[in-house]
């Protein structure tokens, strides 16, 4: 199982922090590294800094040479696909090859509401994401692009320069069965799921493989991850000191006593305990059908916990 690393950029990461993440996830043998797309904070204080997404993944590119980059995901509300597919050849171009874009319909109301953003009932959102996602690949193609659906138009629209890869790859993110599955069946190259525990996964995997089926592709051709949080420690009392850290950063997790908090967590996909009963619960993600866990890394300033990861979780998964 590959591991990658997830960072919420709204969450108060400065640039300095953020090159050192940069740097630590490849430095450390990780196979990836995520951001978020998000414009003011989720979980505390909303003055805090919210880098912008695209901005971190060029400068993340120069940064790095070896990991995978991406966000996880873009709301297709956010940006005219035209405008994404063209940051995203260019990111793919300076990274040398090695970016994934994730798209989603978008969920956060809030949001879209402060920033003054539209937001469709969701059969619209999803409507406008099976459309978004094929203005991008059309663009990403050779030649010039048209398109004419209900929200998006082009008319011999071109993307110059050409992503780096051929097909770019595209992660579709959600769980959603009827829309946001099938849309992965048809277009994506990587498809991610928030929040699961394995059993659900492996329903919704399932159901992945029926909508292939339907549009006549091979399931195969889809790589499959989970991105969760994590909440680790060698021993039970490094376990109780990370999640404290982390509910400094979630400051939501404070109205929880401790043992209700984890295992809730843990029923949400997270990965909770020592070393041991992490990698336990790696395998049943693997075993599920998980091929990369994205670990959502909550504690920006902790670059002691990506080391035991890496150090003793990372070989025996790997």
């Amino acid at each position: 199982m590959r591991l990658g690393v997830m960072i919420e950029g709204q969450e108060g990461l400065t640039w300095d922090r953020w090159r050192r993440l940069a740097r630590a996830t490849e430095d450390l043998g990780f196979a990836s590294l995520w951001r978020s797309d998000h414009f003011s904070s989720l979980f505390g204080d909303r003055a805090q800094p919210a880098l912008e997404t695209w901005i971190s993944l060029a400068m993340a590119a120069q940064e790095t040479k070896r990991v995978r980059l991406g966000p996880l995901v873009c709301s297709m509300t956010f940006r005219h696909p035209s405008l994404l597919a063209r940051m995203a050849a260019q990111v793919d171009v300076l990274s040398g090859g090695r970016l994934e874009v994730g798209v989603g319909a978008g969920w956060n109301v809030m949001e879209h509401e402060t920033f003054g953003i539209e937001f469709p009932p969701l059969k619209e959102r999803m409507d406008m994401l099976e459309e978004g996602v094929q203005v991008m690949q059309a663009l990403w193609a050779e030649g010039k692009a048209s398109f004419s659906g209900r929200h998006y138009r082009l008319k011999d629209a071109t993307c110059h320069p050409k992503p780096a890869q051929t097909p770019l790859p595209l992660v579709i993110g959600g769980t959603g069965e009827k829309r946001t599955l099938l849309i992965a069946a048809r277009y994506a190259s990587h498809w991610n799921a928030v929040g699961v525990d394995p059993k659900t996964f492996a329903e919704k995997r399932a159901v992945l493989e029926r909508h292939c089926a339907a549009v006549g592709r091979d399931p195969a051709e889809i790589r499959r991850s989970v991105m969760g949080g994590f909440i680790l420690g060698r021993s039970d009392a490094d376990v109780r000191g990370h999640f404290q850290r982390v509910v400094a950063a979630m400051p939501p997790l404070s109205q929880l006593d401790a043992e209700t908090a984890l295992s809730g967590l843990k029923s949400r996909g997270w990965l909770v305990g020592t070393v041991n009963e992490v990698v336990e619960q790696l395998g049943a993600f693997e075993d599920a059908g998980v091929g990369e866990f994205m670990l959502q890394h909550h504690d920006q300033e902790d670059l002691g916990v990506l080391e035991l990861i890496a150090g003793e979780i990372l070989p025996q998964v790997a």
